[in-house]
């Protein structure tokens, strides 16, 4: 295909912009896209909301992670507004229609941390004066949790599944063979990897969407980096932040609600640490899922949007 065109914001950050057209093999998530710029990059998100809205209408941001976008989120997101919900799914910078910085360099944890803080101050007036739900999985529970954690007045309740906030620590064997997979495979196809992950197989036509964001290699370099971004050693710049997020999650007793795959290989152990650690977990519906595995979206949707609409209401 013909080489992409490489933008460039005013801070000197290199991008390059999925093309529209890609997107139309996602045919069952027919969501209008919309744009905010965060620090000179375009975000792309959507938003669904209920027939009946105020000014207290609560909002269910639902944050995806590494390879997906917010495609993952289209069997949840008609039950959560079913359920008197506003929906909003942001594309992580680097994945789906928002911008893609083509060198590693511009993905850092704390990066990403800010850009969705900078993403929620942008949409606040759309999203309006009611409670803001977090619902994180993969890396959108590993940047949910340190918003969350670092800005504590904007988040009502936790939902978590299949997640981590690692402090210098791997989370095991299946995510160190993901890691070196990333590194090593010629081709990253995204299509497949998340059909590999989860226990339902995927439609072809469901692969091809999450191929979509990375027509060729230039587009992926959020993709390929953000395995490395996960602090699994002592030294990592990011341990310090994940550190005093626990801190304040030690002492977090708004509800935290965790929706687990326990037969996800990568992070199936996972559900006990937020459990046992967070005094707002206590006494909470917690739920197990099978079968399911890494990206539960996929093959429980319909099911975890019950629990939560089930769970808040």
């Amino acid at each position: 295909m013909p080489s992409p065109e490489i933008f460039t914001t005013g801070g000197g950050v290199a991008y390059v912009r999925t093309p529209e057209e890609r997107f139309g093999v996602a045919g069952d998530y027919p969501y209008e896209p919309r744009y905010v710029d965060v620090d000179g990059l375009r975000v792309g998100y959507v938003m669904a909301e209920p027939d009946e809205l105020d000014g207290q209408t609560a909002t269910v941001l639902l944050l995806h992670g590494e390879p997906t976008w917010g495609y993952l989120y289209r069997k949840m997101i008609p039950p959560l507004v079913a359920g008197g919900y506003r929906v909003v799914v942001p594309d992580l910078i680097g994945f789906g229609r928002s911008d893609k910085p083509v060198e590693r360099s511009a993905y850092t944890y704390k990066g990403h941390v800010a850009w969705m803080r900078e993403f929620l101050a942008a949409t606040a007036a759309e999203r309006g004066a009611g409670p803001l739900h977090l619902f994180g999985q993969d890396w959108g529970g590993l940047i949910g949790l340190r918003v969350a954690a670092e800005n504590p007045d904007l988040v009502d309740r936790l939902i978590l599944a299949n997640t981590g906030l690692p402090e210098g620590q791997s989370p095991g064997a299946g995510f160190e063979f993901w890691l070196q997979f990333s590194q090593d495979v010629e081709f990253l196809d995204c299509g497949r990897l998340v059909d590999n992950a989860t226990a339902t197989e995927l439609s072809d036509a469901a692969q091809d969407a999450y191929r979509a964001p990375f027509p060729e290699e230039r587009y992926m370099a959020g993709a390929r980096h953000f395995p490395m971004l996960v602090p699994i050693s002592a030294d990592d710049p990011a341990v310090p932040a994940n550190r005093a997020a626990w801190k304040v999650l030690e002492r977090w007793t708004k509800p935290v609600l965790t929706l687990w795959a326990p037969d996800d290989p990568v992070l199936g152990g996972g559900q006990a640490a937020f459990t046992e650690r967070i005094p707002g977990a206590a006494g909470q519906p917690h739920a197990e899922f099978r079968p399911a595995s890494h990206f539960i979206q996929e093959d429980q949707g319909p099911a975890l949007a019950e629990a939560i609409v089930a769970w808040l209401g």
